[in-house]
C-alpha cells in the first residue's frame, strides 16, 4: 500500500511491449536495473507493466536496439495529474486560494463546544466568553486562559472554574458549577417550630426546644409542634430555638376544570421555507419577511454547519419552513380529558410535596358540568411539615 502510494506521487507509467522474443525485454530490465510491477501477459509475444516515468525513459532509449515495439498504454499519478491545470491558471489561482484560506482559518475560532454545565445556560456562557473577547472568529493563539478566567467567573458567578482549549477552529469550554453552601440555622435566635399544613403526627425529632405533639396526634396548620420557650425550676421560662424534625401524612385536593370542546391544529398542507446563509456572526436571508396575514404556522428551523475535510468552516446554512395550520374545534371523550387532567395535576401535586416529603397514594375521580369535566386528584403524602417561626420578645416589640 506505501509503494503503491510513492509510485502515484512520483508519477508511473504503464506499457505495452511486444516483441519476438519477449524475455530479451525483461533481461534488458534487469540488465539496465529498471524496476517494475504489475506484470500481465496478453499473449506469448506480448505483456503489459508498469514503470516510473524515469525508468520508462531509459527503457524506451535501450529498447531501439531490440526489434520491440513499445507503447504508451496509460499515464498515471499526482505529476500527470498537475500537468494537466498548465493551462487553467485561474483554477490553480482559486485552489490555491481556498488551501491557504483554510490553512489561515485553522488558527481562528469558528465553532464553541461547552460541557459540564448542568444548571447555567450554554448561551449565557458563550455571551459573557464574547464579552471578554471570545467569540466566533477569535484568534485561537492568543487567548490568555487566566484573564478569561478570572473575568468570566466575576461575571458568571454560579461556576467555580472555567477553562477553554482550543483544538484547530473549536474551542473546548469545560465548566465547573459552584456547589451553594447550606442554610447556616441560627441557634441563638428564639424561634418556634409550628406546622406548614394540617396531618397527622407519625414521627417526632427534638433537636432543641420542647416538644408539643406526639406521633398519633393530629395538628392544624400554624399549629406550635416545637416550642423555644422553656420552663425551668429555677429561673422561670428560657427562651431558646425550637428546632427538630416533625414527620406527619398530609392529604391534598386538587381540582381542574377541562373543557370537553378544544381546538386542535389542523395543517393546511401550505409549507413555505426560506434559506440563509450565517457568516460568523453575520446572517444573510435570501428570503423576505412577507406572510399571510392572520394566518397561524409552526416555524421549524434547522441548522446546517458546513465543514471541509473535517475542519468546521464559519459558514452555517439555515432553513427556516412555516407550517400553516386552522384551529378545527374537536370534542373529546371524558375518559381523554380526565387523562390529561390527571397528568397536569400529579405534576403539581409532586411540585407542590417533592421538597418536603413523597406521595403515597392518589385517587382521581370527575364530575361533568355542561360541557365541562371537573377533575378532582386526592393523594395522601408523607412529609415534613415544620417550618421555623420567631419568637419576639418585649423588648425587640418596642
Amino acid at each position: 500500500m506505501l509503494k503503491s502510494l510513492i509510485n502515484r506521487l512520483r508519477g508511473q507509467v504503464r506499457v505495452r511491449a511486444e516483441c519476438a522474443f519477449p524475455e530479451r525485454v525483461l533481461n534488458l530490465c534487469g540488465a539496465q536495473d529498471l524496476s517494475f510491477w504489475d506484470l500481465q501477459w496478453e499473449s506469448p509475444t506480448a505483456f503489459t507493466c508498469r514503470l516510473s516515468r524515469r525508468d520508462w525513459k531509459t527503457l524506451r532509449e535501450a529498447g531501439k536496439k531490440l526489434d520491440c515495439t513499445f507503447d504508451l498504454v496509460g499515464l498515471e499519478g499526482a505529476p500527470y495529474f498537475l500537468v494537466r491545470f498548465r493551462h487553467r491558471q485561474a483554477l490553480v489561482l482559486g485552489l490555491v486560494s481556498c488551501a491557504l484560506a483554510l490553512f489561515l482559518g485553522s488558527f481562528f475560532i469558528w465553532d464553541f463546544q461547552v460541557e459540564g454545565n448542568e444548571t447555567v445556560p450554554t448561551e449565557r456562557i458563550l455571551r459573557a466568553l464574547e464579552k471578554n473577547g471570545v467569540g466566533l472568529g477569535t484568534f485561537g493563539l492568543s487567548l490568555d486562559g487566566e484573564n478569561i478566567r478570572n473575568h468570566v467567573l466575576l461575571d458568571v458567578p454560579e461556576l467555580s472554574w472555567i477553562a477553554v482549549n482550543v483544538s484547530g477552529c473549536r474551542a473546548n469550554v469545560q465548566v465547573r458549577e459552584r456547589t451553594p453552601p447550606p442554610v447556616m440555622i441560627d441557634r441563638r435566635e428564639p424561634c418556634n417550630l409550628v406546622a406548614r399544613r394540617a396531618g397527622l403526627v407519625r414521627k417526632v425529632q427534638t433537636i432543641g426546644g420542647v416538644a408539643c405533639v406526639v406521633p398519633g396526634s393530629a395538628v392544624t396548620k400554624g399549629q406550635i409542634l416545637i416550642s423555644g420557650v422553656e420552663d425551668t425550676d429555677t429561673v422561670g421560662a428560657r427562651v431558646l430555638a425550637g428546632m427538630g424534625k416533625v414527620e406527619a401524612r398530609t392529604w391534598y385536593d386538587l381540582t381542574a376544570a377541562m373543557p370537553l370542546t378544544v381546538l386542535e391544529k389542523q395543517y393546511t398542507g401550505q409549507e413555505k421555507t426560506g434559506v440563509s446563509l450565517i457568516f460568523g456572526s453575520r446572517r444573510i436571508k435570501f428570503f423576505s419577511n412577507s406572510s399571510i396575514d392572520g394566518a397561524e404556522y409552526d416555524k421549524i428551523t434547522r441548522r446546517y454547519p458546513l465543514n471541509l475535510l473535517g475542519v468546521p468552516l464559519p459558514v452555517t446554512v439555515v432553513t427556516e419552513t412555516r407550517r400553516f395550520y386552522e384551529a378545527v374545534p374537536r370534542t373529546r371523550t371524558a375518559a381523554g380529558a380526565e387523562k390529561a387532567a390527571e397528568a397536569i395535576l400529579t405534576a403539581q401535586l409532586h411540585d407542590m410535596v417533592m421538597p418536603h416529603g413523597e406521595v403515597k397514594s392518589t385517587l382521581c375521580s370527575s364530575r361533568q358540568r355542561g360541557d365541562t369535566l371537573i377533575v378532582t386528584l386526592s393523594a395522601e403524602c408523607l412529609e415534613e411539615i415544620g417550618e421555623t417561626a420567631p419568637i419576639y420578645t418585649e423588648e425587640e416589640t418596642d
